[in-house]
């Protein structure tokens, strides 16, 4: 068996028993996070979209902000601190909570891209479901994980008190990876501290000139994957040579469709591969830099 592939399922050889624990299911339902995030998202759709019908472009905006406002606390808390992308687009934290109990704490802080631009109204709508519904199953999805741990941990012995002593957590958020007056580049995440397997990462690019949201292929053309591949593999020989990483060059079949890349503020695409793609678990997720000619 090829070394990636070992490594991989080793990795993600985790036994899932059919129990689930109770206690951990309580405190999700405690949080209400489906009936009230989705009456939520759907007030705020309507909110926004009477707003974008009845005024221009400047009170497009404060509609916009206000939405923000009453939605958000973190957000009311920093208003300094929203990146605002020229005058055309800013992203705000659409929701963010926290819950903890005795050994489970959750934290999900979940995006919202807003386009105060009249040309470009509109155009987030669908992004922004997709990421609120991503979001959604994977704090979802990642507690019934903790929930399947919890049980095969005590069914094999272990204690409450060793179990607690796990510090289990559930963490959703997003980073801005690019905000300039030419892109805007996200990516939303979710992790779970007791295992990486389950990992993920979503990334959102949008040229601001263009108008529309952004694959590889609309930043380096028709022949996007051989180009960024053949820049891959002379950037891994140099990084070889340099960190003493081995990389699996022999078994990596190079860049498929829709890679995950963001823009760097230097307009550059970014390409993320993922963990276990192309190195050990050590490398984590290799980022790759290719310049735009």
């Amino acid at each position: 068996m090829k070394r990636m592939e070992e490594a991989k399922r080793q990795y993600d050889d985790i036994p899932i028993p059919k129990e689930l624990s109770e206690r951990v299911l309580a405190e999700i339902e405690k949080a209400g996070i489906k009936r009230r995030e989705k009456a939520a998202w759907e007030r705020r759709r309507r909110i926004m979209k009477r707003g974008k019908m009845a005024a221009a472009a400047a009170a497009a905006a404060v509609v916009l902000f206000t939405a923000g406002v009453n939605t958000s606390e973190v957000f009311a808390r920093e208003l300094q601190d929203i990146p605002v992308l020229g005058t055309m687009a800013r992203v705000l934290t659409f929701r963010s909570y926290e819950t903890e109990s005795e050994d489970l704490k959750i934290s999900v802080d979940i995006p919202s891209i807003e386009m105060i631009a009249q040309n470009l109204s509109g155009m987030e709508d669908a992004v922004n479901e997709e990421i609120y519904v991503f979001c959604e199953q994977y704090a979802d999805a990642a507690v019934e994980r903790a929930k399947e741990y919890r049980q095969a941990f005590l069914d094999t012995g272990g204690t409450e008190e060793e179990w607690a002593a796990h510090n289990i957590s559930i963490k959703v958020w997003y980073e801005v990876k690019s905000q300039t007056d030419r892109y805007l580049s996200l990516v939303v995440m979710g992790s779970e501290n007791w295992t990486s397997a389950y990992n993920q990462a979503k990334y959102y690019n949008f040229d601001l000139e263009a108008g529309k949201w952004i694959t590889l292929q609309d930043v380096l053309g028709e022949d996007y994957a051989q180009t960024a591949t053949q820049s891959i593999l002379r950037q891994i020989e140099k990084r070889e040579t340099e960190d003493g990483v081995e990389y699996w060059v022999e078994e990596w079949e190079g860049i498929g469709e829709n890679p995950n890349f963001y823009m760097n503020p230097g307009g550059n695409p970014v390409v993320v591969l993922e963990k276990y793609e192309i190195a050990p678990g050590t490398a984590g997720m290799p980022e790759f830099e290719i310049p735009v000619q």
